[in-house]
């Protein structure tokens, strides 16, 4: 069963030497627009097979997308545990609550200011 994350136990995960894949579940133009510094994106209806290909049943993954309305990160995170990876999170505050906390973003938006 996946967990809920809250941001500073992300940030503090992320500055660990823990192996963690953060994954954006966006679309790629809004994951290019702008998301969490280091984050992987894979658009959360091609989740489960795209983590199969790229990571371990045993990793840590943490999915986001863009806040707490968004119901995108959640849906995947259920689907990461349908295919028994066992180490999920959903940082249900996202991108937004990140961007707030003035914590280190990436993308296009980025680069324009």
């Amino acid at each position: 069963m996946y967990k809920k994350i809250d941001r500073e136990t992300l940030k503090a995960k992320l500055e660990s030497d823990e192996v963690i894949h953060l994954v954006e579940v966006l679309s790629k133009k809004e994951f290019e627009r702008l998301h969490i510094k280091g984050a992987e994106h894979i658009q959360f209806g091609d989740i489960a097979q795209e983590a199969k290909k790229r990571f371990d049943l045993k990793d840590t993954i943490i999915v986001y997308c863009a806040d707490k309305e968004c119901l995108a990160s959640p849906t995947a995170a259920k689907k990461l545990d349908t295919f028994n990876f066992s180490n999920v999170y959903d940082y249900e505050a996202g991108k937004a609550d990140w961007k707030a906390a003035g914590y280190q973003m990436e993308g296009l938006e980025v680069s324009s200011n």
